[in-house]
């Protein structure tokens, strides 16, 4: 592969991540297979809609075609599962407004007392910000490294640093 390949497939790989309805996509089939059909029942979208997205996912290797099935009537499903390969994808200028607004749109199907929502303030010099950083991705990784507890239900998590535009007194 060439460095221009690479550059190709990082920037494809950036557009596919810049859309909340995909980083959803993602997160529906993070666990569990799922079609075209049902992604579009989940997310209330029209099918051909939702194939597009799926399509854009799977050319950039962040979906992945499982093999197909017969559905309820007999017609054939392909089911299709997330590699992974978002937690290790580019980063992009504005992935935190895109989070946060993925965030926001999975929020409002959920009852706001089922939400745990936790904001701090901190004052850290350089070192302490990169033990926070690197302590927090290690716990994270830790996490997603176990897989998925067959008994386990699903929760989302999501932790925000970011500079705290609040002057010194």
């Amino acid at each position: 592969m060439t460095d221009e390949t690479d550059e190709a497939d990082a920037a494809a790989i950036a557009r596919a991540l810049s859309s909340p309805l995909r980083l959803r996509i993602l997160r529906f089939c993070a666990f569990d297979s799922r079609t075209n059909k049902e992604l579009a029942e989940l997310l209330d979208m029209n099918p051909g809609t939702m194939l597009h997205h799926v399509r854009t996912l799977v050319d950039t290797g962040l979906l992945v075609a499982e093999d197909a099935r017969a559905g309820a009537r007999g017609a054939r499903e392909v089911p299709y599962r997330a590699t992974g390969k978002s937690w290790r994808g580019p980063r992009l200028p504005n992935q935190s407004i895109v989070l946060l607004e993925t965030m926001r749109q999975q929020l409002e199907a959920v009852d706001p007392e089922d939400v745990d929502a936790t904001w701090l303030g901190l004052r850290l010099n350089a070192e302490h910000l990169a033990e926070l950083e690197q302590r927090l991705y290690g716990l994270l990784q830790e996490f997603k490294e176990r897989g998925p507890d067959d008994d386990g239900d699903p929760y989302s998590l999501v932790t925000v640093l970011h500079p705290d535009f609040n002057p010194r007194a």
